[in-house]
């Protein structure tokens, strides 16, 4: 029993140590449970970089993709607004708290917009929590978001991660602002050449909202510190394709009544902004520069109708 006790630290520790080599040097196609992302297309370490030295803006915008492509700092800045974009890819309620629990009292903001896509309140989160454990730096927080989510691949990509933050891997890094055709604009935003969406071939069936209780409960989180922090606050859905909106169609109504239920401050820009998914729409979800500007416009005209 003693030699059983004295060899799982062996064993720990060199499962750590393999870790780091295979992750280091395997080549990706090998390495199924374990993805580590650094400074990757979605632009989230030069986000986090820049956030660090962000202090007390007007608005905080906050979600998933339609987030970071779809609230551009230069157009707030136009109308006097200082923001910052704290979107990340798939990023889910889980992530969302986090990065407030991290971010909030640095940022300050007079507003929060939280951008509330159904779609993320049926994700696991591994996608984001990868993504947030290899730009950001892993803490209690980062250990506690594995635990909730549970998943192989966050376990290992946190441990494989802590190692490099333990030798500082990522001093230096100097991430280019344009990856593919995608471009970093300094607020958190990322935009893209100016694409339109043909969506003559895209047909998706209609599926049910089915909101992960783990979501539920952080989304519940976040607006509990939010209120305690009284800051103002904007429960926002984006502009969507067809395709798109029309996937939870039997639960419109559902979905209305519980985001209109947390907040008087809930606008569905899809219930009255009219789009051209030809003109407006890079793919089925995301917003080209067209649509973000007219977007854009219409949110900063509902800004002084907000409540307190």
């Amino acid at each position: 029993m003693v030699k059983i006790l004295l060899f799982i630290p062996f064993l720990s520790l060199s499962y750590i140590l393999l870790l780091a080599i295979w992750g280091s040097f395997a080549p990706s196609l090998l390495i199924t449970n374990l993805n580590y992302s650094i400074a990757g297309y979605a632009h989230m370490y030069s986000r986090m970089e820049e956030v660090k030295q962000t202090k007390n803006v007007d608005i905080l915008f906050l979600g998933a993709s339609f987030a970071y492509r779809g609230f551009d700092p230069r157009i707030f800045k136009a109308y006097g607004y200082k923001t910052f974009n704290l979107g990340s890819s798939n990023q889910t309620p889980v992530q969302t708290k986090i990065l407030l629990e991290r971010y909030l009292n640095g940022l300050n903001p007079k507003l929060i917009v939280y951008e509330v896509s159904p779609r993320t309140f049926t994700y696991d989160g591994v996608e984001s929590a990868l993504d947030l454990i290899a730009n950001d730096k892993i803490d209690g927080t980062t250990l506690k978001m594995a635990l909730t989510i549970n998943n192989i691949r966050i376990y290992n990509t946190l441990l494989f991660g802590y190692c490099r933050q333990l030798l500082n891997k990522t001093e230096n890094l100097k991430p280019s602002m344009v990856r593919g055709l995608d471009r970093y604009i300094s607020g958190g935003y990322v935009t893209r050449i100016l694409l339109t969406y043909n969506s003559g071939f895209e047909k998706y069936p209609e599926s049910r909202w089915v909101p992960l209780q783990v979501q539920i409960d952080s989304f519940e989180g976040i607006l509990n510190m939010i209120r305690k922090k009284r800051i103002k606050f904007c429960l926002v859905q984006s502009p969507v394709t067809r395709v798109e909106h029309n996937l939870y169609r039997a639960d419109h109504a559902r979905i209305e009544a519980y985001f209109s239920g947390k907040t008087t401050n809930y606008l569905n820009f899809n219930t009255f902004l009219e789009l051209d998914d030809s003109l407006h729409f890079l793919d089925n979800h995301h917003l080209n520069q067209n649509g973000v500007e007219i977007f854009n416009r219409e949110l900063i005209r509902q800004i002084p109708n907000l409540q307190p």
